[in-house]
């Protein structure tokens, strides 16, 4: 499967059983969505994440052990657990 990007250049897919995490790059990406994001095999939008400040965007992702949630982090210094099921903050710190 060839995924196309929304806005800008896709710099990290993860496979996962829920479909492919997908991280766009933030530059140029629309600070009124999400650039991490999840798309069904058949290439629908599963959903967007969550983000933890309306004005951020994600900067990394990663799969974390438990298979349930990912490890994120924003251009805004946060760090958040989403959920693969839905895209939503299961947990979210602010790093100084």
């Amino acid at each position: 499967m060839e995924l196309k990007p929304l806005h800008t250049k896709i710099e990290k897919t993860i496979q996962t059983l829920h479909g492919t995490i997908v991280l766009e790059s933030p530059n140029g990406f629309p600070r009124a969505e999400s650039n991490l994001y999840c798309v069904s095999n058949e290439e629908r939008l599963v959903w967007k994440a969550e983000k933890p400040d309306p004005s951020t965007l994600y900067s990394r992702v990663k799969l974390n052990e438990d298979g349930a949630t990912i490890s994120t982090y924003t251009l805004s210094s946060h760090a958040c657990e989403v959920d693969l099921k839905t895209g939503n903050i299961v947990s979210k710190t602010s790093i100084q």
